[in-house]
C-alpha cells in the first residue's frame, strides 16, 4: 500500500511540474523572407495539447496531435503555402513565460521566440 501511495505521489509530482502552456503566446521568428509573427491560443488538458495559431502570411491554423511532457511541447499544424497543403510539425521549449520552437518548413528550419501575453 505504501509503495501505491509512493507512485501517486510521484505522478502527482511529475504533472506538477508540466509548463504552464495554456494562453496566448506572441511569436517572431527570422525566415527566408524577413521577419515574422504568429500568434498561438494554446489549450492544455493533462498532456494534451490543443488550440489554434494566426499568422498574417498563412491565415489561422488548427493545432493538431499536440502534446506536453514538462516543458516539451510538440505539435502539428496544417498550412496551405503556394496552393499546396502541407504539415508543420512543431517541437519546443517552455521556461517560464518564455517559449522556443522549432519548425521544419518546405527544407527551412525556422526558429521561433515567443512570450505569454495572456
Amino acid at each position: 500500500m505504501k509503495s501505491l501511495l509512493v507512485l501517486f505521489g510521484l505522478l502527482a509530482a511529475v504533472v506538477a511540474s508540466a509548463a504552464d502552456v495554456s494562453g496566448t503566446w506572441k511569436a517572431t521568428a527570422e525566415g527566408p523572407n524577413g521577419s515574422m509573427e504568429r500568434t498561438f491560443v494554446f489549450k492544455v488538458d493533462g498532456n494534451k495539447l490543443t488550440g489554434k495559431t494566426t499568422s498574417s502570411m498563412l491565415g489561422e491554423s488548427t493545432i493538431n496531435d499536440g502534446k506536453v511532457d514538462g516543458d516539451k511541447i510538440t505539435f502539428t499544424i496544417k498550412v496551405n503555402f503556394g496552393g499546396e497543403d502541407m504539415n508543420l510539425n512543431y517541437k519546443g521549449t517552455v521556461t517560464g513565460d518564455t517559449m522556443k520552437l522549432t519548425v521544419d518548413a518546405a527544407g527551412n528550419t525556422i526558429e521561433w521566440k515567443a512570450k505569454k501575453v495572456s
